[in-house]
């Protein structure tokens, strides 16, 4: 049989689908709602799914739990059928790019945005299929906000919802090009560097450190090689980082003006991966959006949603998702 994993709640689901790339299978988990919905009525599943950035892959983003309780139990408990998907290198749930076992300086970054986005659809038209509604929504964080803009650029009719938070923008080319290996290590001093370094000097933390050190027994667990090396790290894609580097270069890996679907960006106040500026940018370039809505959280960084500023960012996600936010024309 093959591993998916120990099951991080006892009601979740888990599901291999065959991968856009020969021979690869993806991983996806499924929570069910916990609050009834009276399919009576004729209401359809609200169903989401979580597309993780380029760091860490659903297990410890929506689905991990934070003194016994996640981003995806919220959802679940306001009716939501709750998805999550691996991209192929990020743990061990979906199956490894097999140029894993190349030296990273010989290929090509892997898991660039278009690679990705293919993956993305995939799991998107398996999930549409398996509650038998046409559209899902979305919830994108960071590189996956890139790649999550392609697939609903090319599959505008797949899409309902789409939250973007901590986005990565185009911004205009300065200095050389960064050009990246295949892949990389994390190490989980870099994860700590990254949670910690954007939080002004005097702030209190806003990622506790009881948190952090559970979540990173989690993160290296991702990787059984991880304790191996010295320092422990995780190995990653490195695509992820080559689509953002070349993003603030000047080529977005998507057109905004191709999304359809509405669309809330969101994003923290000490956030130097999505500024104000990009965020300005990024709202006028979703042209062809519907509805559009930009939220600042205080007092949260590009990793709220490990924070304790957390639950902003949840009820802001849930009540965008929620729709009703447009008013009908009159007869």
């Amino acid at each position: 049989m093959t591993d998916t994993g120990p099951k991080l709640d006892l009601a979740e689901r888990h599901v291999r689908i065959p991968s856009p790339h020969e021979g690869l299978s993806l991983f996806l988990r499924h929570l069910s709602p916990t609050r009834p919905v009276d399919r009576a009525l004729g209401t359809a599943p609200r169903v989401v799914l979580y597309v993780h950035g380029g760091t860490f892959p659903s297990a410890l983003s929506i689905a991990h739990r934070f003194d016994g309780r996640s981003w995806r139990d919220e959802l679940a408990a306001a009716g939501y059928d709750v998805w999550g998907l691996d991209f192929h290198g990020f743990g061990r749930l979906s199956d490894p790019y097999p140029e894993f076992a190349l030296p990273a300086e010989s290929v090509a970054p892997l898991g660039r945005a278009d690679a990705a986005s293919r993956q993305l659809e995939a799991a998107v038209r398996y999930i549409s299929a398996h509650h038998h509604i046409p559209r899902i929504s979305l919830i994108a964080h960071s590189w996956g906000t890139i790649v999550a803009g392609r697939f609903a650029g090319r599959c505008p009719d797949l899409v309902d919802r789409l939250v973007l938070f901590g986005p990565i923008a185009r911004r205009e080319p300065s200095g050389e090009r960064i050009r990246l290996p295949g892949w990389r290590l994390i190490s989980l001093e870099d994860q700590r560097t990254r949670f910690t370094e954007t939080v002004p000097p005097g702030e209190a933390p806003v990622l506790l450190r009881r948190h952090f050190d559970e979540w990173g027994e989690r993160y290296l667990d991702v990787d059984p090689e991880s304790r191996t090396r010295e320092p422990a790290a995780v190995k990653v894609p490195g695509g992820a980082f080559q689509d953002i580097y070349d993003a603030w270069a000047g080529e977005l890996a998507y057109d905004p003006g191709l999304i359809e679907a509405p669309v809330a960006i969101i994003r923290g106040e000490w956030d130097n991966l999505s500024t104000d500026e990009d965020a300005r940018w990024l709202f006028d370039a979703l042209s062809a959006s519907p509805v559009r809505r930009d939220i600042k959280i205080s007092r949260a960084t590009h990793l709220m949603h490990l924070e304790v500023g957390r639950l902003a960012l949840y009820r802001e996600t849930e009540a965008f998702l929620a729709g009703g936010d447009a008013a009908q024309d009159a007869a």
